[in-house]
């Protein structure tokens, strides 16, 4: 009975560790190290981790930031409080990409992803740090708030994914505004007929593609 207990014991372990995995920024940097910021929708802001939308279902926010978690990059997701401005929050993503790459990591390490407004959120982060090496993944964003503000500009390598079935599109127009700012264009679309919610869950649709492009060779 001892013996069938300590492989139990060892796997209990396993899944507390997993369970408390770390998605804050790094108490040591790596300079040597990639690193990757995911933003999530607005839906999510405030105390639930899994908050449901009557039409589109859960977001669910652990499952994303676990599928999304690699081990060629530190993943940092933070959850935003209720009523976070994009303005402050990309900010202060900008002081911690500023504080990474003061300490060695090349701009080519770092890529941030956001979805919906943490996509407002990403690309508000791109325009205060105008650096072309940086990389941003832009889901379901494009569009919306983002399209409206002409005075936002992405700097540096961009991937875009839009759902077909969503009523959020293109990033074409932000990138034709944003000019030679814009290292490298990508965009895709995906047809799960989930509209918004389509980026609710880690399916692999986008999910595949994301992480193929997060670790692609980079210049």
């Amino acid at each position: 009975m001892k013996f069938l207990l300590l492989p139990l014991l060892a796997l209990a372990f396993s899944n507390s560790s997993l369970a408390k995995q770390s998605y804050d920024f790094p108490e040591s940097i790596d300079k040597n190290a990639s690193y990757v910021f995911y933003s999530h929708g607005y839906i999510v802001q405030g105390d639930n981790e899994k908050p449901v939308h009557p039409k589109w279902g859960v977001y669910d926010f652990p499952a994303v930031k676990n599928a999304l978690s690699d081990p060629s990059y530190q993943l940092i997701a933070y959850h935003r409080p209720a009523n976070t401005s994009p303005f402050e929050y990309s900010e202060k993503l900008a002081a911690q990409i500023n504080e990474l790459l003061s300490n060695g990591v090349p701009a080519k390490n770092i890529s941030l992803v956001g979805f919906s407004q943490g996509g407002f959120i990403t690309a508000i982060t791109s325009s205060i740090l105008k650096n072309t090496e940086l990389s941003f993944v832009i889901l379901a964003s494009c569009t919306s708030s983002l399209g409206r503000n002409k005075d936002i500009r992405v700097h540096g390598h961009l991937f875009s994914i839009y759902e077909t079935s969503d009523t959020v599109g293109s990033c074409n127009q932000v990138v034709a505004r944003s000019g030679d700012s814009v290292s490298s264009y990508k965009e895709i679309s995906i047809s799960t007929g989930e509209e918004h919610g389509a980026f609710y869950r880690p399916i692999k649709p986008w999910l595949s593609p994301v992480k193929a492009w997060l670790k692609r060779d980079k210049p």
